[in-house]
């Protein structure tokens, strides 16, 4: 078995409802969080709209007209985590609003650099929990996830799940439906929340005992000392 001690993952909920507790993207979040606990990974889990966060690509947007921004204190939780998963409901086919202001603000940290002098993402794994009853849940996985991997996490493979149900005004995940929580036994979805879940906590720990990458080539404090790859030369190394 795989020691996952000492992993934090945080699972940050982009949903439109306001009280998180009504949240079916949280729901689906939920089953992926309780492996990560059953197997000794600390978890936390943070609903945007339980505070401020302004749109922007600044890590704190109160210097640039807004009177107040709690993205810098969230920052610490992901800064602290080696596990970020990323939860959204579809909406027309895309990602929610919420979600796109979460990415904004990921971006706003890139110019941040580890020891390393590598993105300040290296190091850390993502995935993404989509929930909605209309389609999208690969096209959006896809968005998250290469806006997530161009950060600097490592995606392992299978990192999204979903349910969406049948396309059309329906139930939501976890809405009673012929007197049972609609999605709770679909065979796809907790197949797929399942191997998500081992993936993220296997590749964290992996990264975790290696020490993260080696900073051979792409170290960015080098490059912008000057160095460059010389062509007519293979052997060199910045």
């Amino acid at each position: 078995m795989t020691g996952f001690s000492g992993l934090r993952a945080l699972f940050i909920n982009t949903s439109l409802k306001k009280d998180s507790s009504k949240s079916h993207t949280r729901l689906l979040m939920q089953a992926s969080s309780a492996i990560m606990e059953k197997n000794g990974v600390e978890v936390e889990h943070l609903h945007i709209l339980d505070h401020i966060v302004p749109p922007g690509v600044y890590p704190d947007m109160t210097g640039h007209g807004w009177p107040r921004d709690d993205w810098p204190k969230l920052w610490e939780k992901v800064l602290a985590a080696r596990i970020l998963v990323v939860g959204t409901p579809i909406w027309l086919g895309e990602e929610s609003s919420v979600c796109r202001i979460l990415i904004e603000r990921l971006y706003g940290m890139s110019g941040e650099l580890n020891d390393k002098g590598q993105s300040i993402f290296y190091g850390k794994t993502g995935g993404t929990v989509i929930t909605g009853n209309e389609d999208g849940i690969k096209h959006t996985a896809m968005t998250l996830c290469y806006a997530l991997s161009h950060l600097g996490f490592t995606i392992p493979p299978q990192a999204d799940c979903g349910w969406i149900g049948e396309a059309g005004p329906g139930p939501s995940y976890g809405d009673e439906a012929e007197g049972k929580p609609a999605g709770f036994e679909n065979e796809f979805t907790q197949r797929n929340t399942t191997i998500m879940t081992w993936n993220l906590m296997h590749l964290a720990a992996m990264l975790r005992d290696a020490g993260g990458y080696p900073n051979e080539g792409n170290d960015r404090k080098a490059w912008s000392a000057g160095c460059r790859f010389d062509y007519e030369n293979p052997d060199y190394r910045s």
